[in-house]
C-alpha cells in the first residue's frame, strides 16, 4: 500500500512551484502510522524540498494493461495508477526505439534531431544536448540507469556516461539474445510458434528479472539523497518468452481475438512488410492462425511479467519508506501491432503503434486515481517532471509541462498530439540511406490525420482521416467523406502548423 504522512521537517512550499500544492499538499511527506521515529537519510529528499523520480519505462507496451481496460494482468502496474493519474490519451512521437526515446528523453521531436532511426545515437548528430536525467544531474540530483532507457545497444562502447552518475547496467543487449540463463541443462522449451519460448525458469533467468533485482539494489545505495532512478524493462518486446506461470494466467481462447482487416481506403504507404516479426524479404514468412494466436497469447505473458518486475521496484519504494517523496513514472517508448491492420510490430503511425500508457503518480497526489482525456506527448514528460521537482525551467524545450492536468485532469495543455514514421520504415537499412517518403501524423480529441510526404520534394503521396471515437480501430480512412469536416480542417491546420506542407523533410 502506497502510505501517507507528512515529514516533520519538510517545508510545504520550499522551492516547489505554486500550483503544485494543490497536487502535492505537500509533495514533501514520509510514511505514516509507523512506530518509531523516520529513517532520515530516507526523508533527505524531503527535508531539502525536492522529490525523488523513478521512471519505469516498458519496451513495445501498447495500452494493453488491466487498468486502461485490458484483460491483461497487471495488478502492480493498475496499483500504481490508482495512486496516480492514468492519461488516457498520450502518444509517441514516433514508434521506433531510439526515435522514441532519444525525443523523450531530450524533449525534442524526431524532426529537431534529424533521428528517425536506430543505428544513430543522437550524440552524433545533437552532442551537446542535456537530457532529462542530465538536466537532474546538473541540479545535485544522483541519476542511474538500470536496464534499457536509452536505445544504445548499436553503441555499447558509448551509452550516455554523461547522463549518469555512475555506469549503467544491462543498458546494451540484443533482445534476441534474452535467452533462459540457467545452470544444468536448459529447460525444455513448450512454444511452437516462431518468436516465441515458453520454459519453466525463474524470473532473474530473462534481462527483466536482473533488471529488477538490481533497481532494488541500487535504491539501498542511493535512497540517503535525492534521486533519479530510471529503470528500463526490456519487456514485452519480442521474443516472446515470459516464463511459463506467466504463460499460464491466460486462456488463448479467451483473449480477444485477432481482427486483421487492412483499413479500407488507406495508401500503401502507411503500411510496412512486419519484418521485425516477420522477417526480411525474401524469406518473410506467414503466421498461421494457430501461431498468431500463441505470439498474441506469449505477448500478454510478457506483459504479466514485465508487471511484476514492477512491483519488485515498488514494493521496495515502498519498504524505504520512499514512495511519499517520489515521482513514481510508468510508460512505454511507443506501442505495438499484433496482427491488427495486417502488420506485425511497430513503425506505423496508427493508434496501435502510437498511443502509449502514462502514469504519473506525485507522493501526496490528491487526484491519486483520477483518469484524463487531456492529449500529451511523451516529450510532455521532461518538461513535467521538472517542474513537479521545482526546478528551474530547462531552455529549448518542445514540450509541454503536464502540471496542470495533475492538479485538474479536465485540464488541457494543447489541441493535439503528433507522431511521425519514416518509409522504408528502416531506411537505414537501404543502400540509400534516406527515407523515401515521411508520414506526418496528428491526433486530435476527434480524429487522427495523416499526410504522407515524399522526402526530397514534400509533394503529397497520400492522406488519412479516422474518425474516433467512431472508429477506435481505425478501420475505414474516410479523408473523402469524414463525419465531421469540421473535424478535419481543424486536424489539417494542426499538422500544418506543426509540420509546414511547404518544407520538404529533407530540409527540416
Amino acid at each position: 500500500m502506497f502510505l501517507h504522512r507528512r515529514c516533520p521537517e519538510a517545508s510545504t512550499s520550499r522551492n516547489l512551484p505554486r500550483r503544485l500544492l494543490p497536487i502535492a499538499t505537500l509533495i514533501i511527506t514520509c510514511a505514516p502510522g509507523l512506530a518509531g521515529s523516520l529513517d532520515n537519510q530516507a526523508c533527505s529528499a524531503e527535508r531539502s524540498g525536492r522529490p525523488n523520480v523513478v521512471l519505469i519505462m516498458a519496451d513495445d507496451l501498447r495500452c494493453e494493461l488491466g487498468c486502461y481496460g485490458s484483460p491483461a494482468r497487471t495488478p502492480n502496474i493498475d496499483r500504481l495508477a490508482s495512486h496516480g493519474v492514468k492519461f488516457r490519451a498520450a502518444f509517441c512521437q514516433q514508434a521506433l526505439c531510439n526515435p522514441s526515446r532519444s525525443s523523450l528523453l531530450s524533449g525534442l521531436r524526431p524532426d529537431t534531431l534529424h533521428l528517425w532511426c536506430n543505428s544513430l545515437h543522437f550524440r552524433e548528430l545533437r552532442p551537446d544536448v542535456a537530457t532529462l536525467p542530465e538536466y537532474f544531474k546538473r541540479q545535485g540530483y544522483v541519476t542511474r540507469d538500470v536496464g534499457k532507457i536509452f536505445h544504445n545497444w548499436h553503441t555499447r562502447a558509448k551509452g550516455d556516461r554523461q547522463s549518469w552518475s555512475a555506469a549503467e547496467f544491462l543498458y546494451y543487449a540484443n533482445h534476441g539474445d534474452d535467452r533462459p540463463l540457467v545452470s544444468g541443462p536448459p529447460p525444455a522449451d513448450l512454444a511452437t510458434a516462431p518468436n516465441c519460448r515458453r520454459c519453466e525458469v525463474p524470473d532473474e533467468a530473462y534481462y527483466d528479472g536482473r533488471v529488477a533485482d538490481e533497481a532494488v539494489r541500487v535504491l539501498e545505495e542511493i535512497k540517503g539523497q535525492p534521486f533519479f532512478l530510471a529503470v528500463g524493462f526490456w519487456k514485452p518486446h519480442a521474443p516472446f518468452n515470459a516464463p511459463q506461470k506467466y504463460w499460464d494466467l491466460y486462456d488463448r481462447d479467451r483473449l480477444p481475438p485477432l481482427d486483421g482487416r487492412r483499413p479500407t481506403g488507406a495508401p500503401d504507404v502507411a503500411f510496412h512488410d512486419s519484418r521485425e516479426l516477420r522477417g526480411a524479404p525474401p524469406h518473410q514468412r506467414d503466421f498461421t492462425r494457430d501461431q498468431a494466436a500463441e505470439m498474441r497469447h506469449g505477448y500478454f505473458a510478457n506483459i504479466s511479467y514485465m508487471d511484476a518486475q514492477v512491483g519488485k521496484v515498488l514494493a521496495a519504494l515502498e519498504r524505504d519508506k520512499l514512495t511519499e517523496s517520489t515521482v513514481i513514472v510508468f510508460l512505454s517508448d511507443h506501442g505495438y501491432h499484433l496482427g491488427e491492420h495486417t502488420l506485425w510490430g511497430k513503425t506505423s503511425n496508427f493508434e496501435f503503434d502510437a498511443h502509449v500508457p502514462l502514469i504519473i503518480a506525485p507522493p501526496g497526489g490528491q487526484r491519486a486515481g483520477e483518469s484524463t482525456d487531456a492529449l500529451v506527448e511523451s516529450l510532455d514528460l521532461y518538461p513535467t517532471l521538472v517542474e513537479l521537482c521545482g526546478l528551474p525551467p530547462a531552455a529549448g524545450l518542445e514540450g509541454k509541462s503536464l502540471v496542470p492536468v495533475l492538479a485538474d485532469p479536465r485540464a488541457s495543455v494543447q489541441p493535439a498530439a503528433f507522431t511521425e514514421h519514416p518509409r522504408p520504415a528502416y531506411y537505414d537499412r537501404t543502400p540509400a540511406g534516406v527515407p523515401e517518403a515521411m508520414g506526418y501524423s496528428v491526433r486530435t480529441a476527434r480524429v487522427r490525420y495523416t499526410e504522407w510526404r515524399a522526402w526530397s520534394t514534400g509533394k503529397l503521396l497520400g492522406r488519412e482521416c479516422y474518425d474516433h471515437p467512431g472508429d477506435p480501430a481505425e478501420l475505414h480512412n474516410v479523408i473523402d467523406s469524414p463525419p465531421d469536416p469540421s473535424a478535419l480542417s481543424q486536424a489539417v491546420a494542426l499538422l500544418h502548423q506543426q509540420f509546414p506542407p511547404d518544407v520538404p523533410p529533407a530540409k527540416r
